[in-house]
């Protein structure tokens, strides 16, 4: 009868000793409740991190697959790409505005965004120039025939097609030259160069950036990252020239690479002064990860656009 009592008292130090780690436990726990509610712990950090890299890798890898396939199925295929890009780039756009108290007619400006791609792709450059008569023509009316409208936004409903479509309008006219896969590879070589350029500058600025580009506007951008992705930018041209590309010889690749690279960042700062003066930090949400498509896009548009008009005086178009 005595061993069953003799076992109980062996027991209830055992007990009593993990009451006791159960509390430091708790107590612990309790003590970084507080980091915890705030997202500082350790863990939590790495989970945000894994999180944002494999949505910003995921978005992104849709889109340059998209962008990818489009490109080397043909010219309708990439004009139908641009002109849907386009037009949400611009909605994006006149979403800022509207933020910043602008009130654009999106009814013209979305119609000419629209337009602009596919004039490009039907008659060239000449049509550009058509669609942007009408553009100013039909933005005089609505402000000559509304009252409550002000000069500010008609400024922004003419400039937000002007910025986004026409802009992105020169990868239709680059992927028209030649409606083949060297047409496809070459106009994804010039996007490539402006992804690059992007790419590296901010690999370069996050590690040894440390001199900052334009602190109020941008403030991750540093120099060290600008001429990283400037470097990054001349390979590219440099690789499409080797590849022979007639008419990009080491010396004109060089100063595609640069003057595009350039372009590109221009893009970037001009975007982000936009939304700095609003007070906003992405142009929307339809990539995740990345923010809106005008932020994924910004380089693009200057950078395409220089692209063009260099290759079109260097007579390689």
């Amino acid at each position: 009868m005595s061993k069953p009592e003799e076992r109980d008292e062996r027991q209830e130090p055992r007990s009593i000793g993990i009451d006791r780690q159960i509390d430091k436990l708790e107590s612990r726990r309790a003590s970084k409740e507080d980091r915890r509610a705030s997202g500082d712990l350790t863990g939590q950090k790495a989970r945000g991190v894994t999180e944002k890299v494999l949505t910003r890798t995921t978005s992104g890898a849709i889109y340059a697959l998209v962008t990818l396939v489009c490109l080397f199925i043909g010219p309708i295929t990439t004009t139908l790409l641009v002109a849907g890009m386009a037009w949400l780039c611009c909605s994006e756009f006149f979403r800022i505005c509207r933020m910043g108290g602008r009130m654009p007619n999106e009814s013209i400006g979305l119609a000419a965004a629209l337009l602009y791609p596919l004039a490009a792709y039907a008659k060239g450059q000449a049509a550009l120039v058509i669609v942007t008569f009408l553009l100013l023509i039909t933005c005089a009316c609505w402000y000559v025939f509304t009252p409550r409208a002000n000069i500010a936004d008609v400024a922004v409903t003419a400039f937000g097609p002007l910025y986004t479509s026409l802009a992105f309008s020169t990868i239709v006219l680059i992927r028209k030259f030649d409606p083949g896969v060297t047409g496809a590879a070459f106009t994804l070589g010039v996007m490539l160069s402006i992804w690059a350029n992007d790419a590296l500058a901010y690999f370069v600025g996050s590690k040894i950036g440390a001199h900052k580009l334009a602190p109020r506007i941008s403030p991750h951008k540093s120099w060290e990252g600008f001429y990283g992705g400037l470097v990054a930018s001349v390979v590219v041209w440099l690789a499409m020239g080797a590849l022979g590309v007639e008419g990009l010889t080491p010396v004109p690749c060089v100063l595609m690479g640069l003057v595009v690279g350039m372009a590109g960042v221009i893009g970037d700062l001009f975007e982000s002064r936009i939304k700095r003066g609003v007070g906003v930090k992405d142009s929307g949400n339809l990539m995740p990860g990345h923010g809106g498509l005008l932020d994924r896009s910004d380089s693009l548009l200057f950078g395409c656009m220089a692209a063009y008009f260099l290759l079109l005086v260097g007579g390689i178009l």
